[in-house]
């Protein structure tokens, strides 16, 4: 059921847990039965009462040291960056500080921050006024990431749970205690198959049973997440080769057939580079598996190299080179089942239907350009068509180092 919270955002969700710490998310729209919170709650009028919560202000010294012992064993060695989002007052954010960590705390109502700010006093602890949707922190700037009782609050808490992981530096640690009572809150099973795509370990620990937690028995479901984040991939992009093959003011160029991709259009014979090779011997192989042509390294020289993204996206890092016929021998058409024409072309009298980033390749070629970025929008056209703007980027070229 969808709800609107004290931030005006909708979240889905039915009731606060009867032990519920944070207090970023707003209300519900019924009615706790026991604390009365709900839709509309005012979370600066709650926040002086809120610590007589066993499990919020931990004044039994037996809850506090349950809480600080499942924290011993979720978080790292200490000296560690601890983020607490949604801290309420501040309790768990206390108990990370005192183990010896550097701990930000935020929430978004100022008298819970009030009450954490007294809290927290003298133990260097940073809090601030944020919004836990919306983390105002750098990527990579915490080793742990702490919530407890609020990703069941957002209405997406798949996208909650990315922007969570991102502040975490390689290593570190998502750290979630969340629930399901009655028909609010998240069962365990929805929670780890949300994380599944971010984590790379997935640890979970059920507390219900744990009475020492909550300050006495509770027969709802509540469980601790800690999750290792998998590191992000490293970014890689296909490498591809073109031949510009000279006969005077003229260029080659093959019409691609059969292939699933830009069939019909022309372009400059071209591949993929392959495992194990550079890109003068991958164009040089191409040349001959395509063209026919013996072309010897010292035959061809860099044109220009192009960065290009698809309209699907996808992007790739081009390698243009060039050579002059009669170089390698007499062209012809040695892929017929992937092509079904090859043909000269003047440079300033090019086909209709040309490959769109083939043709702007072409262009930087004339123009004497040596680097050039082209990006497709999404809704672009494969071929280079009449009134789609073009998208080729000139880079600068350096001048080189000054004269000495």
């Amino acid at each position: 059921m969808t709800r609107t919270g004290r931030d005006g955002a909708e979240r889905d969700g039915e009731r606060m847990p009867d032990g519920g710490g944070a207090s970023d998310g707003g209300g519900a729209p019924g009615r706790d039965a026991e604390t009365g919170w709900g839709a509309g709650t005012d979370w600066d009028a709650v926040a002086p009462g809120f610590d007589a919560g066993a499990d919020h202000g931990m004044r039994d010294p037996a809850v506090r040291d349950a809480w600080a012992s499942r924290l011993t064993a979720w978080l790292p060695a200490a000296p560690a960056d601890v983020l607490d989002l949604g801290c309420g007052t501040g309790s768990l954010a206390l108990l990370a500080a005192r183990a010896g960590h550097r701990v930000t705390a935020s929430d978004r109502s100022p008298a819970m921050l009030a009450e954490a700010r007294a809290k927290l006093a003298g133990t260097g602890a940073h809090l601030l006024r944020a919004d836990a949707a919306h983390p105002p922190f750098a990527p990579r700037s915490f080793d742990i990431v702490l919530v407890r009782h609020l990703l069941w609050l957002f209405a997406d808490p798949a996208v909650v749970l990315r922007r969570w992981c991102a502040l975490l530096r390689p290593g570190g640690r998502l750290v979630l205690v969340e629930g399901r009572w009655k028909d609010a809150g998240l069962p365990l099973a929805e929670v780890t198959a949300l994380l599944a795509p971010l984590a790379e370990r997935l640890h979970t620990e059920p507390l219900s049973g744990d009475a020492r937690l909550w300050g006495g028995p509770v027969d709802d479901e509540r469980y601790a997440v800690v999750a290792s984040p998998a590191p992000p991939r490293r970014h890689s992009e296909i490498v591809d080769v073109h031949l510009f093959l000279r006969r005077g003011d003229e260029v080659l160029l093959a019409r691609r057939a059969n292939t699933g991709y830009a069939d019909g259009l022309w372009h400059a014979p071209s591949g993929h580079v392959e495992e194990g090779e550079d890109v003068r011997t991958a164009v040089l192989r191409e040349a001959y598996e395509e063209t026919g042509l013996r072309l010897a390294p010292e035959d061809v020289r860099v044109a220009l190299v192009m960065q290009h993204a698809a309209p699907s996206g996808g992007s790739r890092i081009g390698w243009f080179f060039e050579a002059v016929h009669p170089a390698g021998g007499e062209p012809r058409n040695a892929e017929p089942h992937k092509c079904d024409a090859l043909e000269w072309f003047p440079l300033d009298a090019l086909p209709e239907g040309l490959v769109a980033y083939c043709a702007a390749g072409l262009d930087a070629y004339r123009a004497g350009d040596r680097f050039v970025l082209h990006r497709h929008a999404p809704d672009d056209p494969v071929a280079r068509v009449a009134g789609v703007p073009g998208r080729a980027v000139v880079l600068r070229e350096s001048p080189g180092p000054p004269a000495g």
